[in-house]
């Protein structure tokens, strides 16, 4: 059965900080709706607001028919220690917790309590409970995920694991309302084209929050922005192009209307000013004897009537000022903007890294006899698909896996400036002042100046590290690129949980730098916006297990 959320007037704050302001929203069976703004701006509250599991402070959640199901699927899925990933998906997509009310409701019923079995059970099966473990089983076949594989600590799954656990999360929810958070991060072109066309073809409404320009291109056909100044939200029609031109379009209206309407309470209040004037120096002129020595009572009385109404005329315009006040268009602000440079040293010899005949193994990725050199400016690029060893590969270039025979080679003078798939440097209770400080080698207040900038100042800076959000992390990241010379840049997914603003800086930033650049990106707007002299395919690497620099 098809179900509907509808927001009205919604306001969720946390404590004196105000996240969503009267948001109105309707989502129904075959919606396709984008929502994006800033990180920090209430994208993911937003989320958690249409899927119940937060009530707002005031305004109205209604949820029709009552039985309708919502499925949250965040952005940071957490494989729990000894869960199965089997027990995981059935978790993240609600069937766990509907057998576990389908048992309770049988024994209550057994026991002669209250029947709730029927809606139990409806709600089971319309989440897909009655054929779940065959489902998964052909889902997992097909993403080469094994089930019976446990979590033991969420951070032992690689980045690959985790990003086709995350998708076959949606593949196998079955709700009539599906929420999805970043669910484009980490996946490769394949699972990009999966997700597409589930997002497409599924009957269940879908509100997606991504930072994928393309994927929103592809399957949305409304867009909400949540303005960060109002809290309020705006809707769109069409996908990312159709909205960014729309948008435009809508912030030229409001700062023209703006500018008519400075330009009229301008001439109405000289217009008034003047009144004033004329007024004042009219009535001087009635009192003064100099002006009517025969002391003609009339003339003197025809004088003061008319400063009387140049002064009535000016109240008249004050009136009017204050009408066209009431209906002032707003001042129409300028959103933040990420200003990111990428602060450089001195050049490195014609070599920065390098393999020879090396044997590389790590879980199931197996280099052997390889050959790869990076010279001085090169700027590369690795593909393939998740889990063919693009981070491992990484990761042995910069030392951090051994090698089982061969020779790795970095020259003496590179300084790697890094932003690692799983920004693993802030893994971490430290504060991240303090981490940033000492990365970068800064005093604490210039640190917590940098972090600032970055959208990471006041008490931000003070949280330990690991307690930041996946958006925060990457923007710490950012900030140390920005603080820290370097002349061999590592971008491992830098896209991942950054707002598509903050992309754009990134985009531009790295159009002028000029060291040495190794990226690994499923972002396909990144990919083509980003100037590279070659791309190594990782999984041609494995297979012919040697490669020519």
């Amino acid at each position: 059965m098809a179900g509907s959320v509808t927001l009205r007037d919604v306001h969720v704050g946390f404590g004196a900080q105000e996240v969503l302001a009267g948001v109105d929203l309707v989502v129904g069976p075959g919606d396709r709706i984008g929502v994006v703004a800033p990180n920090g701006v209430g994208k993911s509250t937003l989320l958690r607001v249409i899927a119940g599991e937060l009530t707002p402070e005031s305004g109205v959640v209604v949820r029709a028919p009552a039985s309708s199901t919502v499925v949250r699927l965040s952005q940071e899925p957490t494989v729990r220690r000894d869960e199965s990933l089997l027990a995981h998906l059935a978790r993240r997509t609600g069937v766990a917790e509907a057998q576990r009310r389908l048992d309770a409701a049988a024994a209550a019923l057994a026991g002669g309590g209250p029947d709730a079995y029927s809606a139990a059970l409806d709600t089971w099966l319309a989440l897909g409970g009655a054929d779940f473990e065959h489902r998964a089983a052909e889902v997992a076949a097909d993403l080469g995920l094994r089930l019976d594989q446990r979590g033991r600590n969420g951070d032992q799954l690689s980045g690959g694991e985790r990003a086709r656990l995350a998708l076959a999360s949606v593949l196998l929810a079955r709700p009539d309302i599906l929420l999805l958070d970043e669910p484009t991060n980490d996946l490769d072109a394949d699972g990009l084209a999966r997700l597409e066309w589930h997002v497409r073809g599924t009957p269940a409404g879908v509100v997606v929050v991504s930072h994928d320009r393309a994927f929103l291109d592809s399957t949305v056909e409304r867009v909400v922005e949540l303005d960060e100044f109002t809290r309020r939200a705006a809707e769109f029609r069409g996908g990312w192009t159709a909205y960014v031109a729309e948008r435009e379009a809508a912030r030229r209206r409001a700062v023209e209307s703006r500018e008519t309407y400075e330009e009229r309470r301008s001439e109405l209040v000289d217009s008034a000013r003047r009144q004033r004037e004329w007024a004042r120096a009219g009535a001087l002129r009635a009192a003064n004897p100099r002006y009517a020595p025969d002391g003609d009572k009339h003339i003197r009385r025809k004088r003061v009537a008319g400063a009387e109404a140049l002064g009535a005329g000016a109240a008249r315009i004050d009136r009017a000022i204050e009408r066209l006040d009431r209906d002032a268009p707003e001042v129409v602000r300028e959103p933040w903007r990420l200003q990111l440079t990428i602060a450089e040293t001195h050049r490195a010899g014609d070599i920065v890294a390098s393999l020879r005949d090396a044997e590389v193994a790590r879980g199931d990725v197996r280099f052997v006899a390889l050959d790869v050199t990076i010279g001085w400016g090169e700027r590369v690029r690795f593909a393939g698909p998740n889990g063919s060893g693009k981070t491992t590969l990484i990761d042995a270039l910069l030392g951090r896996v051994p090698l089982g025979s061969g020779t790795r080679y970095v020259g003496p003078a590179v300084v790697f400036g890094e932003l690692d798939q799983s920004r693993r440097m802030f893994a971490t209770d430290e504060p991240v002042v303090d981490v940033v400080r000492g990365a970068a080698r800064l005093d604490p207040g210039t640190a917590r100046t940098l972090l600032a900038k970055f959208r990471l100042g006041g008490d931000t800076a003070l949280r330990p590290a690991r307690s930041l959000s996946p958006g925060e992390r990457t923007r710490a990241g950012l900030a140390l690129l920005q603080a820290r010379g370097v002349n061999c840049l590592v971008l491992d997914e830098p896209t991942n949980h950054l707002d598509i603003e903050a992309i754009e800086q990134l985009e531009s930033a790295l159009d002028g730098y000029v060291g040495t650049l190794i990226l690994v990106s499923h972002d396909r707007r990144l990919v083509d916006a980003v100037r590279v002299d070659r791309t190594l395919d990782v999984p041609v690497l494995a297979a012919s297990q040697t490669a020519g620099s």
